[in-house]
């Protein structure tokens, strides 16, 4: 863990003096603290001068000392249900992974898809990438199909091919997690604070009407500009899956049910009388599930899931989910939110599809140089009153500000799948950013349609 000192005092200079303006403006003392803190926070993250996980700590610290928010609604951030669905989310995921199912998974879709030409193959790559993506973490999923991509290129010999083959991996991987609620992390936080503002859930059925087509959309079109030049190529011997092994089938079987119940949450739940089940509910459900079922190895007995293996989850971003929650809090405690929709109130006279595209555009480019997750957070609480402002439902802001989080393509650093394919050393920034900026802008246009259509 490194810690830039020379940033986080740059970050404190930020925020005091943006305090000390605020305080001469017509904000009242805790929401110009709130406004201040913020900018502290974001500073903090957009330049890691702190691990982000860490830095998700402060508003714990800061606002009840403020007096913004007492200690116990702060602390409320992390019993979040939110908080549950994710970590249960992330523990089935983690068992996918022991099994070694998502391998045979992605074997299998490869071959259903085949390799008689160069833009099939990365179409193939790309599809497995995705539904892979919607379900585990997007950087296993790039993890995984990089060596056999790997493989592929270094028999092939075509830069052309490698570049399309590499950033479609990335790329879908990152689109893939539009598709479900448990996808990507900006996906959950926009749950949240949706949730907050308006008192209704999203379930995974409502969410997978908007996310689905954008993928189903998205992925195709990705796929043809990537493959523009590829030109043909040799005969390629994809993997064979093998055999299936009882913890395999098992893991498979019991993911898929706890993936139906997510799915049809809200027709099971009121046939057997269950209102107050929820997705997090589920999700932990699922966890006990697995953890109590036998894996069959005769030779070494265990269970699909140990909690060895559960543990191996990325807890850091657990709190930056709760530090996350805990800042919406205090800019609904503070007033800061009413007052930020009293200054976005103008908008009401824009447009909707265009302050739509607008922000799909600007929230993709500026997740570039910084977390999807922080861009997210920082942002929902702040869309969620500029909705209010302009009268119009909050998801219509939200969700595609959240799923544009998720399209940056451009800069290596933008996201994990992007840093990990560029590690292969057969990229370079400036084919990335070429690439990537042409399908930041064609996402933006998708995601503005798909929900005007599906939300509109």
């Amino acid at each position: 863990m490194t810690i830039n000192y020379k940033w986080i005092g740059l970050s404190l200079l930020g925020a005091t003096g943006s305090w000390l303006w605020l305080t001469t403006t017509s904000l009242n003392s805790a929401q110009a603290i709130t406004g201040a803190l913020t900018i502290l926070i974001a500073m903090l993250w957009v330049t890691e001068a702190m691990p982000i996980a860490l830095t998700a700590l402060v508003p714990f610290v800061a606002f009840p000392m403020a007096g913004v928010m007492t200690y116990q609604n702060a602390a409320s951030a992390l019993g979040s249900h939110v908080i549950l669905l994710l970590m249960g989310a992330f523990m089935l995921s983690k068992s996918l992974e022991k099994s070694g199912v998502h391998q045979r998974l992605a074997v299998y879709m490869l071959n259903l898809t085949g390799a008689s030409s160069a833009s099939r193959l990365v179409l193939g790559f790309m599809l497995t990438s995705a539904i892979l993506s919607m379900w585990i973490s997007n950087t296993a999923t790039a993890l995984m199909l990089l060596p056999i991509a790997m493989a592929i290129i270094n028999a092939m010999q075509s830069d052309r091919l490698a570049v399309a083959l590499l950033l479609g991996i990335a790329y879908a991987a990152s689109l893939g997690g539009i598709g479900t609620p448990i996808g990507t992390p900006p996906n959950i936080i926009f749950m949240n604070v949706y949730t907050q503002v308006s008192g209704q859930e999203i379930s995974f059925l409502n969410w997978m009407s908007t996310g689905i087509p954008i993928v189903v959309v998205g992925i195709p079109l990705m796929a043809l500009w990537l493959t523009r030049s590829v030109g043909a190529m040799p005969d390629v011997r994809l993997p064979e899956a093998g055999a299936w092994s009882s913890a395999e089938r098992r893991v498979l079987l019991a993911f898929c049910v706890v993936a139906l119940a997510w799915i049809f949450r809200p027709y099971w739940t009121s046939w057997l009388n269950m209102p107050d089940v929820s997705d997090s509910t589920i999700a932990i459900a699922g966890v006990l599930l697995m953890c109590l079922i036998p894996d069959g190895n005769k030779d070494k007995p265990g269970q699909i899931l140990d909690w060895d293996t559960a543990t191996q989850i990325p807890w850091g971003l657990l709190l930056v989910y709760a530090g996350g929650i805990c800042l919406a809090q205090a800019f609904v405690a503070s007033g800061l939110s009413d007052r930020l929709g009293e200054a976005f109130s103008g908008l009401a006279t824009l447009p909707l599809l265009g302050v739509i595209l607008l922000l799909c555009l600007s929230v993709s480019f500026i997740t570039e140089v910084t977390s999807n997750t922080a861009t997210a957070t920082l942002l929902m609480p702040i869309l969620a009153s500029a909705a209010v402002a302009m009268d119009v439902d909050p998801l219509v802001l939200m969700m595609p500000a959240a799923m544009s989080a998720s399209c940056a393509f451009m800069m290596p650093v933008a996201t994990p799948t992007n840093t990990i394919v560029y590690s292969s050393g057969k990229l370079s920034v400036p084919v990335m950013a070429r690439e990537g900026a042409i399908l930041n802008v064609l996402l933006a246009f998708v995601i503005t349609g798909i929900v005007a259509v599906t939300r509109l």
